[in-house]
């Protein structure tokens, strides 16, 4: 067999354009292996993937060994990052994550993002009427991008004159914590968008003590259990995570439709598969193809032996691709019947924000699809985002016909 970094390398365009027929080469020869290039197992079986995230001997603080093996001067360096990634209830273990992630729990669930509907509606009536004009956007700039992130700023209370702003410091972010292979700056720019995301924070959690509003800063800031440094960290975790993400389900599920229409002319039919096409977005293409966890004893998973602080990669894209798990797994079929992906991880760390990027994907489709007809992508080839941990466009122009237009 070639060596792994021959079958599946991140730097590479083509790679990370189209990860699936490298991913499905792993899985079937090499389930369990060893990347030199990413210093990580990687892990491609849906079982296997499953298993870790219930498995207490792999660790979710990926952050906390990372700077711990720095040297003395970069890690002074990169301490912002390190005070604020540390903190993410994403990357920390109980008893610490189960004492964050219960003051954000109440904030998103199905029921109490209910009421949200018809705001989310309406923003995205607003961009929609908005692109209609030209018959011609970039989906990703013009909608994808803007939709998740007006949604979780408006409920965190976090100021919209500073789109602009937070979608730069995210996206700088972005190449840390979704582990890019190419970009050698990536820790200073984490560094400096760390920097303006705390400042721009701790400016708020001051202004919402002197006058609180109806915003979830406004509530963290009255909870008890929960340092300052605590609560600004996971307002960025839910500003950075609440839009990145959202944003790849939107352009990477409209791709989809625009490749796939057969699939995009039932959805048409019968938009009430509007969540069963969701799921399928999710599981054949998912923004967040990979979560990492470091070893923290010797274990032997797959016939190989795992010591303790490796860091492993569960690649969940390619175990909702998994063969063993999904029938036809390789087509995407918005009429499949689901229940089993793992898009948004599973267990305790299964994904905070997972109804609400449900809920802005349920809205925005039907009425995309209603107000656009014969979609195309306007481009030869897509520049997609550098990242193990996160996959997106950069940009997706696109051409369609204004619907009921001659």
């Amino acid at each position: 067999m070639a060596a792994i970094d021959e079958i599946y390398d991140p730097t590479d365009p083509a790679t990370i354009a189209d990860p699936y027929p490298a991913l499905a080469r792993l899985r079937a020869e090499a389930p369990v292996a060893w990347s030199d290039r990413l210093k990580a197992w990687l892990l491609t079986r849906y079982d296997d993937c499953l298993a870790a995230q219930r498995d207490r001997r792999f660790s979710a603080e990926r952050m906390a060994a990372y700077f711990h093996g720095l040297d003395t001067a970069r890690r002074r360096q990169l301490q912002r990052s390190e005070g604020a990634l540390g903190r993410w209830a994403v990357f920390l273990d109980p008893p610490e994550h189960t004492r964050i992630r219960a003051h954000l729990n109440g904030r998103f669930t199905t029921a109490a993002l209910g009421a949200m509907s018809p705001r989310i509606a309406r923003r995205i009536d607003a961009l929609l009427d908005k692109a209609l004009d030209g018959e011609a956007m970039d989906f990703v700039a013009e909608f994808a991008y803007p939709l998740p992130a007006g949604v979780i700023m408006e409920i965190l209370g976090a100021p919209t004159d500073r789109l602009d702003d937070i979608q730069r410091w995210s996206h700088d972010l972005a190449l840390f914590v979704g582990s890019s292979q190419t970009a050698p700056d990536k820790h200073v720019r984490a560094e400096a968008a760390t920097a303006g995301l705390d400042r721009t924070f701790r400016e708020l959690l001051k202004e919402r003590r002197r006058r609180p509003a109806d915003d979830l800063i406004s509530e963290l800031a009255a909870s008890p259990g929960l340092s300052d440094d605590d609560l600004v960290a996971n307002c960025i975790l839910l500003l950075f995570a609440g839009h990145e993400t959202t944003t790849g389900l939107l352009a990477n599920g409209l791709m989809r439709l625009i490749l796939s229409p057969d699939q995009q002319a039932l959805l048409r039919r019968e938009p009430d598969r509007i969540e069963a096409a969701v799921e399928e977005m999710l599981r054949f293409d998912s923004p967040a193809p990979a979560v990492s966890r470091i070893a923290i004893e010797d274990l032997e998973l797959g016939g190989k032996r795992i010591r303790a602080g490796e860091r492993v990669f569960l690649m969940l894209n390619a175990g909702n691709r998994d063969p063993e798990a999904f029938e036809d797994p390789e087509r995407f079929d918005i009429a499949r019947r689901h229940g089993r992906q793992i898009a948004f991880g599973f267990g305790i760390h299964f994904c905070v924000g997972a109804p609400l990027a449900r809920l802005e994907a349920a809205l925005a489709f039907p009425r995309l699809l209603a107000a656009m007809e014969d979609i195309e992508i306007a481009a030869n080839r897509l520049d997609w985002r550098d990242g193990v941990s996160l996959r997106g466009t950069v940009s997706m122009p696109i051409r369609f016909r204004t619907a009921g237009s001659p």
